[in-house]
């Protein structure tokens, strides 16, 4: 009776030989999950043996020679996932770029972080980062963690200046000065490689945003300045040399945003409003007031 089931082995058995099976196929199919392994090829090579053509027998030398290409892709392959197994565990802890495909819709999706662990399987590594795992083939980049500290300051700092207000008038001593130049003071701090990752826009809107605080401070210095001038009691003062003056000293206070009349002393503001009152008791005016908010 026939037997009517096809032996897996013999079925890739073509006149006695071994179809396709040169280094190249044998690379491909050891990289895939379907792909023979050492004992699969022995399998074949005897099937090969019992099925060749007894009229033209296959040589010893075209044996060994098949067994010793494959041996040797098996090597290579051997080493290949030995050095990605490698080069997977170095990853630990350090910042990874991961980029994937979908077969289905072609969209390409990136993933960037820290890696926590390794995990092995079938001879596959994979990459666990925020509890998801990714396989080592998928990794684009490793990120130096000096690098990614780089870029972390960068994007802090460009975030704060993104939080200015966008018009310089809009500015406030009082409520923006002191984050100016801390910043300032921060960014030229840094060493000239980090400075070489900050975008030159934010720079240029970092120096000018610096300018506008130091002319609000050098004004304040001069309001200051100004009040010290006058004579140390309102009983001296008279209008003639000292009513424009003092109205001038006045009307600038009283154009600061309520943060800034918070950095003026309150001893400043004491003081202009004595002299105010005497130049308008002067003039024969009603008391302004020198707000303190």
């Amino acid at each position: 009776m026939a037997d009517n089931n096809i032996n897996p082995v013999s079925a890739v058995i073509k006149d006695g030989k071994v179809e396709n099976l040169d280094t190249k196929k044998a690379s491909k199919d050891m990289n895939t999950a379907s792909g023979y392994d050492k004992d699969s090829f022995l399998k074949i090579l005897v099937a090969q043996m019992k099925y060749q053509d007894p009229m033209e027998p296959t040589s010893n030398t075209e044996y060994i020679s098949q067994y010793a290409t494959f041996s040797q892709v098996e090597q290579l392959n051997n080493m290949a996932n030995a050095m990605s197994m490698s080069r997977a565990s170095e990853m630990v802890g350090k910042t990874v770029t991961i980029k994937q495909t979908n077969a289905e819709t072609g969209k390409t999706s990136e993933v960037q972080g820290v890696v926590d662990m390794v995990t092995y399987s079938g001879n596959k590594a994979y990459l666990t980062i925020d509890g998801n795992n990714y396989s080592i083939d998928d990794v684009t980049e490793v990120l130096n963690s000096e690098y990614v500290n780089t870029l972390k300051v960068v994007e802090d700092l460009q975030k704060n200046i993104d939080s200015l207000p966008r018009t310089l008038d809009l500015i406030s001593l009082g409520e923006h000065g002191e984050k100016i130049l801390t910043m300032y003071d921060y960014y030229d701090n840094l060493d000239d490689k980090t400075k070489n990752f900050i975008d030159k826009d934010y720079v240029t809107a970092l120096t000018q945003y610096k300018k506008r605080v130091d002319e609000l401070n050098e004004a304040l210095g001069e309001f200051e300045e100004g009040i010290k001038s006058l004579p140390g009691s309102s009983d001296d003062v008279n209008l003639e040399d000292h009513g424009k003056k003092i109205d001038n000293l006045y009307n600038y206070y009283m154009e600061l945003d309520s943060a800034t009349k918070q950095v003026v002393e309150e001893d400043y503001k004491d003081a202009l409003q004595l002299y105010v009152n005497k130049i308008d008791d002067l003039r024969g005016d009603t008391h302004r007031t020198v707000s303190k908010k």
